[in-house]
């Protein structure tokens, strides 16, 4: 229990913030090693953003079964990319099987955190406070809805949300249907809805290099297989057709003039040109900058969903809502009856807007003035026994966080031996470690395909990629062990 001497903690008491992928992932570890958790939950389910959204045509840009615990397979996906229930249900099912539920307090926010006399002092939405040797961060990335600052959107009478904030009870067949922002869910979005719509408008500021995929369907017969043989999924998550499409990418934003690039810009070019055959709207679809300078797009359908003659690319600038539609700076009014919100998230809160305050007195916003950052996206200067999973300038792009999690948690699991076995009661990273990461960083993500020429959530305030910017191999290095001469043993 948190508060006994070093010499006699035979387990740690453990706090993890957030029941998502990582959230769930670090209970499991934690279990296995028979330290003591509780996992502060604010929603009312597990599943983090799968929990969140819950739009039409939401499904994951990784192949299902590369989305999945390296421990835990499933051999139930209906397609090669899952729609977003069945992810919820994995997650739902993960932590029944773990008997990791049992752990999570729901509706339960962390408000604050603060560290001092050894220990963390939790503060939770309720009033209640919690005590703890370790703090595990898995708050996510994008759960933070961002809201358009567009004039007169409160003003409009038909129905409006968030895509993260989806209301089910709103119909949608036959309706005036507008979606602004075109990342990954305003593509899913409209892809689903262009059958559904009588009118559906897409509002987009820039539009976006799709690459092309295709989305099949498992058979019975398939996933009979899957279930009789785990040899059969692992072709699949482990298959070269799989980590070749992984290490190409990598390879390709990682140095914006390789030859991985230049295949990757022929194929959404080549997807483009042949996909549309309007010579106006080709036009309209003609992103400005190069391919995966933004979150690069995997959609099997968009092209084809925009040339319905139902559906009409915007990509004027909007003057203001009204009461009946969207009005454009033109002139142009868009009547409407249900305006969808696919503007994204603010992401670069992290663990925040909960108050956390490290050693004598270090406050993360202050530690955060200039940007988010971590020593290797995981610990943080002057806060002692807190780590982060999926947290600043970790990979991000078309990659399976969960296999970023798992070798994050690796990582953290080693530092974590080192309180379980006596060897010291706090460990940070030193700022001089994390200052010379954040160089090195900077200096590469600067040369990234994400500082090529555009405007992303990947940047930060100041235009600096806040990403991993080497490779998936040396990533994977990093976590294989922490140097602990970069790291305060107290």
């Amino acid at each position: 229990m948190a508060g006994t001497e070093l010499e006699s903690r035979d387990r740690l008491r453990c706090v993890i913030i957030g029941a998502g992928m990582a959230g769930l992932l670090a209970g499991i570890r934690l279990k296995e090693k028979g330290d003591q958790f509780v996992i502060y939950e604010k929603g009312d389910k597990v599943g983090g953003t799968w929990r969140e959204n819950r739009y039409p045509g939401l499904t994951c840009d990784v192949p299902a079964h590369a989305y999945t615990y390296s421990f835990a397979p499933n051999p139930e996906w209906s397609q090669f990319y899952a729609p977003g229930p069945e992810i919820q249900h994995y997650f739902e099912r993960i932590a029944d099987d773990y008997g990791i539920r049992e752990h999570i307090r729901f509706g339960t926010e962390v408000a604050a955190c603060r560290y001092f006399g050894g220990l963390w002092h939790i503060t939770l939405s309720d009033g209640s406070t919690d005590v703890a040797d370790v703090v595990i961060a898995a708050t996510g990335v994008l759960h933070h809805p961002r809201t358009p600052d567009i004039p007169g959107l409160n003003s409009f009478a038909g129905d409006c949300f968030h895509s993260t904030r989806w209301d089910d009870t709103v119909p949608l067949d036959g309706r005036r249907i507008g979606v602004i922002g075109n990342g990954s869910t305003g593509v899913q979005i409209v892809s689903a809805l262009s059958e559904r719509a009588s009118r559906l408008v897409h509002f987009q500021r820039s539009p976006q290099w799709i690459m092309p995929v295709q989305n099949f369907i498992y058979s019975e017969t398939d996933r009979h297989a899957f279930r009789s043989d785990v040899s059969n999924i692992d072709a699949i998550r482990f298959g070269q057709d799989y980590w070749g499409g992984i290490r190409r990418f990598n390879a390709a934003i990682i140095d914006a003039d390789s030859p991985e690039m230049a295949e990757i810009e022929a194929i959404v070019l080549r997807n483009l040109e042949e996909s549309v055959t309007d010579p106006e709207l080709r036009e309209k679809l003609r992103p400005s900058y190069r391919a995966a300078c933004k979150r690069l797009i995997y959609s099997p359908n968009y092209y084809a969903a925009v040339q319905r003659p139902n559906v009409f690319i915007e990509t004027g600038p909007i003057e203001r809502v009204e009461p009946e539609g969207v009005r454009m700076r033109d002139g142009t009014l868009h009547a409407l009856d249900l305006l969808v919100l696919a503007t994204g998230f603010h992401a670069d809160r992290f663990v925040r807007p909960m108050i956390m305050t490290g050693r004598d007195g270090a406050d993360l916003n202050q530690a955060w003035a200039v940007r988010p950052t971590a020593y290797y996206a995981i610990t943080i200067p002057d806060f002692p026994n807190l780590f982060l999973l999926n947290g600043p300038t970790a990979p991000v792009g078309n990659f399976s966080l969960i296999d970023i999690a798992e070798r994050q948690w690796a990582y953290i699991d080693q530092l974590l031996d080192l309180l379980r076995q006596g060897q010291c009661s706090a460990v940070a990273a030193r700022h001089d470690a994390l200052a010379d990461y954040e160089e090195r960083r900077i200096t590469a993500a600067r040369h990234t395909i994400f500082g090529s020429g555009c405007t992303s959530w990947y940047l930060d305030a100041h235009g600096v990629p806040l990403t991993w910017p080497w490779s998936y191999d040396r990533f994977a290095e990093a976590m294989a062990a922490p140097k602990l001469s970069d790291f305060e043993l107290a």
